[in-house]
């Protein structure tokens, strides 16, 4: 078992500064560390080194795709590799012109700025953004109305870091002002056991080939996932004494965590049940289907549902979400033969007609 000394570090204050450095540490540094999204990392590499022969800032960087797949690392790795300091911001913080302005007038050359949620920006401060990527210049306007004038500010050439988890949401004139986009896909197990392995030697883990892989298999495709399950099953390793993690105690340690082998947690198998033991499989309407669970509606479309559709186990049809075979499968609840019906006509309606219907 742990010692006292152990435990104590768990809940001191020393423990949760050496946390977050811990958490920093597993951040690749450099494009040859960063595991995964071979295409990306090529293509990204290519623009960086031809900006470095010509001895100019690199193009603006557009990165989009589901949250934890690493935009934020590549934005410091960016950084990183063109030597340049990086500043950061979001969206969401940028609400007026004003705000925008006051970040640009202070980069520096060559500085990398980089907008988390870039699609969250507000109207006003994304028209000044067109300006700012092309041109390297913004006008600051004084006063109201008659009397008002524009005052002309050039910038230092600066590099744009924009990510975003939804892409179809930018308008055209902004991304296409990005001179390299690139999207980032879902991690492989064997991908994430690379990054896990990686973590493992940061945080000096002994982990087996086969702990690697339950941990991986548990992740949901998303390294950030995988390495916080990482965390979770190191602290129930040093708890329980463990000194070598295989897949018997990666596994317990995710089960106590209400992690399923299929990387389901609670909210998804709440979901899932209340579907199939409330509803007979649906098809049942979102919002009716977040009551059912008691999470908001925008809770159960964003965090569950994108993966349950993803592995299969359940359908978004224009009468309402339906349960497949596989999400019965899974819970070990023996599918009905009406329910069976009921699914294959949603489907097929659903094949003619993608528009849906499920929030009425």
């Amino acid at each position: 078992m742990a010692s006292d000394a152990d435990r104590e570090s768990l809940v001191s204050a020393a423990g949760e500064a050496e946390e977050r450095a811990i958490e920093s540490a597993l951040r690749p540094k450099n494009l040859s560390d960063f595991v995964g999204q071979a295409r990306v990392r090529q293509q990204l590499s290519l623009v960086l080194e031809a900006s470095r022969i010509r001895e100019r800032t690199a193009d603006h960087v557009l990165l989009s795709g589901p949250p934890g797949l690493g935009k934020t690392t590549l934005a410091m790795i960016i950084a990183a590799e063109m030597n340049a300091p990086l500043r950061i911001s979001s969206g969401p913080a940028i609400q007026h012109a004003g705000d925008l302005a006051a970040i640009l007038s202070s980069l520096t050359e060559g500085e990398i700025l980089f907008l988390d949620e870039i699609h969250r920006m507000s109207r006003p401060a994304e028209e000044m953004l067109y300006m700012a990527m092309e041109d390297f210049r913004v006008d600051i306007i004084v006063g109201k109305g008659a009397g008002a004038t524009a005052i002309p500010l050039d910038l230092p050439p600066f590099t744009l870091v924009g990510a975003t988890t939804r892409a179809g949401l930018l308008p055209g004139p902004l991304r296409d002002r990005f001179g390299f986009t690139g999207h980032l896909e879902f991690y492989s197990t064997q991908e994430l056991e690379l990054v896990l392995r990686r973590s493992a030697m940061l945080l000096d883990l002994k982990i087996n080939s086969a702990g690697f892989a339950e941990i991986a298999g548990r992740s949901r495709g998303t390294p950030r996932i995988a390495n916080r399950l990482l965390r979770r099953v190191r602290d129930w390793a040093l708890v329980h004494g463990v000194e070598e993690i295989d897949a018997r105690t990666a596994a317990a340690a995710l089960d106590m965590y209400e992690v399923d082998a299929r990387g389901l947690d609670r909210l998804d198998r709440s979901v899932l049940s209340a579907l199939i033991t409330k509803f007979g499989g649906g098809p049942v309407g979102l919002s009716t289907l977040a009551i059912a669970v008691g999470e908001e509606t925008e809770t159960v479309e964003t965090v569950a549902e994108p993966y349950l559709v993803r592995e299969g186990l359940l359908g978004r049809t224009p009468r309402g979400r339906v349960a497949t075979a596989a999400a019965w499968a899974h819970l070990g609840i023996e599918m009905p033969e009406s329910a069976v019906r009921t699914g294959a006509d949603l489907f097929t309606v659903l094949a003619e007609d993608e528009t849906d219907f499920s929030d009425n």
